[in-house]
């Protein structure tokens, strides 16, 4: 045990437990990288899926044409599926235009509704001879089968979840045999049942492929299985089957190792895949000159050098169909498309794969690169920290990218990218543990003669905390209690008393301001000032210091209810507490304020005079909460804000527009307030207008509305100050602007 300590701090101080932790975290992410858990899988693909959307296949030569079942042709043919003898005309023209290979990317599973005999069974009208006659003729899959017989055709099949029916083992199957230490099946995707053509056009096609394809979990088509097993049978894919045909190989070889399947080889042509047989598609960018349409090929309006040399899919676009795919190049591309691009990437020699060695380079990149930053990153400053870490971050994608651009080779760089950056993060919070330590130490030596704000401020950038300041928009607040000094005189022979009820409602009050991201500067007795967007930015100071003063006002109003009942259980008198807020927004100098000895956070400014004159005017107007000009204007979609006056404070040159805020945004859509607004809005029109009578007016019809209670106090000023400009009219330049004669 002893040993073990001793061994413990060696390695403390040596090489530090942070850096421990760090190897052990390269040892966790390279077994989760082994283990390839479905997050890591997905955050790779997306990356595979980002150099292709960067860097697509470049088409230099067009060896496909899709012959496409489109809109036009449903509209101009009928809906699908079309009498087989229409698609035996398809292959007739596509053949005669020079088509190397036809392959289908449907399927015909049943035999044609509209066969011969079929239409003699299901006429009612039909006499006899007729009937004879239909069942006489060839049925429509025969007429098919032998348009197939005179051409190249490989007819699409599909896996299914369920068998449907057995197979019937007289058709024809293409060989495959395996190349390899392990036999394929075992890696391949498997489908439980199999849908293959009617017999009579199966027999007779030069080959037979499954179209179907398997989105990855997030529905991207990035791999297309080149072989899997259907209903117990080894099969190639349509693309597949399409290539084989065309370079005469007999059987297909599917070379193996350990790991899955490698490749699958064709006559002079060999196949990257990845473990379960899937090609990883390179695509190009969706190219509509591929396509032409189907009713164009029936009507032979189709150019023959547009046919003649390629290899044909006959597929559909058509959105009703709903073979519709979505790759990492395009959101919407058809299924069949999907084939074309396998075809033209195979036959370009333009494929991408995943190198058997590009595991080994992923986890050897993050061994080494993991301890690289192991090593140097607790010595370097924070700018090298940041720039080696963008460096190293650089060579992962730098490398990956190499890859892929030269050798069209898929290695990832988020595996080793993670895995750093999990190594980097933890040596920057050992770090950051380790300052915060020393900010605590700071904070112990400060706390008892700084604010909590100023402390945290010091402990986090000691350079910024200097005298002097800075100067910023800023909202400054200052509350009173109204009539506090007759509440303080029935404690005068109960001193502790009165503190405690300072303490009681300065308490609320100081954790609503600090509750809205405010700042309290300072208690003068039983008022406080405070402010906010200082030292910390707020974008929202206007609208959070109205949000404080209306809570303010209701926490007072528990106070007040709270001490109420008090009075009336202990029989003594009771004297509510009402508290007068102003509010301000304007420029300030903010900044530690005082002597070397003993600093102030605080704020000067003419913003700071107006937001105390307007605190003092909350008993002239009558309303607890008043604002200037700016700050209403910040806060009038969400309160609801009232004109008071138009003033003219001592010692400033502009006059003021000040206003009320009665409530939050409920009460601004309250019918009874914006009837008082606009009663309001019309007396302070006529008063400045000097229409007296029309002012007079207006008040005697707000006095008659609902809620008129809460404007009496300001009806009676404007009634008092109208009767003495009656007397003593203003002068000819008076703008309407009202000296306060108050504080």
């Amino acid at each position: 045990m002893k040993r073990l300590k001793i061994l413990r701090r060696w390695f403390a101080k040596k090489f530090g437990f942070a850096r421990l932790m760090c190897l052990a975290l390269l040892v966790v992410f390279a077994g989760a990288r082994l283990w390839d858990p479905l997050p890591i899988q997905e955050l790779r693909l997306r990356t595979f899926d980002m150099f292709q959307l960067i860097d697509p296949r470049q088409k230099a030569a067009r060896p496909v044409v899709i012959v496409d079942i489109d809109d036009k042709s449903l509209a101009k043919l009928g809906q699908w599926p079309w009498p087989r003898t229409r698609i035996a005309d398809l292959i007739l023209n596509l053949t005669s235009n020079g088509a190397v290979a036809i392959g289908f990317d449907v399927v015909f599973s049943e035999a044609d509704r509209l066969n011969p005999d079929q239409v003699a069974n299901q006429m009612r009208y039909l006499d006899d001879a007729t009937r004879a006659k239909l069942r006489e003729l060839p049925s429509n899959d025969q007429v098919l089968s032998d348009a197939i017989k005179r051409s190249r055709v490989v007819l699409g099949e599909t896996g299914q979840r369920a068998i449907s029916s057995e197979i019937d083992k007289s058709l024809p199957f293409t060989g495959v045999a395996t190349v390899g230490e392990e036999s394929a099946e075992r890696f391949l995707f498997e489908f439980p049942g199999l849908l293959r053509n009617v017999p009579v056009i199966e027999k007779v096609a030069a080959g037979r492929g499954l179209f179907t394809i398997r989105p990855e979990r997030d529905g991207l088509i990035r791999r297309v299985p080149m072989i899997m097993r259907a209903q117990g049978n080894i099969m190639p894919s349509l693309s597949l089957e399409i290539l084989r045909v065309v370079t005469g190989t007999p059987t297909l070889l599917v070379r193996t190792d350990k790991t899955g399947v490698r490749a699958v080889r064709l006559k002079g042509v060999e196949i990257p895949t990845d473990k379960n047989g899937q090609l990883w598609v390179h695509y190009a960018r969706q190219d509509p000159s591929i396509y032409v349409s189907a009713a164009d090929v029936l009507d032979n309006t189709v150019p023959p050098a547009r046919i003649a040399g390629k290899l044909v899919l006959v597929g559909t676009s058509a959105v009703g169909l709903n073979d519709i795919k979505t790759t990492p190049v395009s959101r919407a591309m058809p299924g069949v498309e999907v084939h074309a691009q396998v075809l033209e990437s195979v036959l370009s020699g333009a494929v991408i794969s995943q190198p058997n060695y590009a595991l080994g380079v992923e986890l050897l990149a993050a061994l080494i690169i993991g301890l690289l930053v192991i090593i140097f990153t607790p010595n370097l400053g924070p700018v090298r920290l940041v720039l080696a870490g963008a460096s190293f971050a650089a060579i992962l994608v730098g490398v990956s990218w190499f890859f892929y651009a030269q050798y069209r080779f898929l290695i990832d760089f988020t595996y080793p990218l993670l895995s750093t950056t999990a190594v980097y993060l933890t040596l920057i919070f050992a770090s950051f543990v380790r300052e915060q330590r020393q900010r605590k130490e700071i904070r112990g030596i400060f706390a008892q003669y700084m604010s909590p704000v100023l402390v945290e401020q010091m402990a986090q950038s000691p350079d910024k905390v200097v005298l002097g300041g800075e100067e910023r928009e800023m909202t400054i607040m200052f509350s009173d209690v109204r009539g506090f000094t007759t509440i303080s005189e029935s404690y005068k022979h109960d001193p502790q008393g009165l503190i405690e009820l300072m303490n009681r409602f300065l308490t609320p009050l100081t954790d609503v301001i600090i509750e809205e991201k405010g700042y309290v500067d300072k208690y003068m007795g039983d008022a406080i000032m405070a402010f906010w967007n200082a030292p910390l930015d707020d974008t929202e100071h206007e609208v959070n210091a109205c949000e404080a003063a209306i809570q303010m006002l209701e926490r007072i109003d528990v106070v007040n209810r709270e001490r109420e009942q008090e009075a009336a259980d202990g029989g003594h008198v009771y004297i509510p507490l009402n508290v007068g807020i102003g509010l301000n927004t304007g420029i300030g100098v903010v900044g530690n304020m005082g002597s070397d000895l003993k600093k102030n956070y605080s704020v000067l400014g003419d913003s700071v005079n107006l937001a105390s004159r307007l605190e003092g005017q909350t008993k002239e107007y009558g309303f607890p909460i008043i604002v200037g000009s700016r700050t209403a204007l910040a806060a009038k979609e969400k309160f609801a804000i009232l004109e008071l006056d138009f003033i003219m404070v001592k010692g400033k040159s502009e006059p003021e527009v000040i206003y009320a805020i009665a409530g939050r945004e409920e009460v601004m859509h309250s019918g009874a307030f914006q009837r008082l607004r606009n009663i309001t809005i019309e007396m302070l029109g006529c008063y400045r207008g000097r229409d007296w009578q029309g002012a007079l007016d207006a008040i005697e019809r707000g006095r008659k509305s609902e809620d008129a209670d809460t404007l009496e106090k300001l009806f009676r000023l404007y009634e008092a100050r109208i009767k003495d400009f009656q007397v003593n009219p203003p002068p000819e330049n008076w703008t309407g602007a009202y000296a306060l004669l108050t504080k």
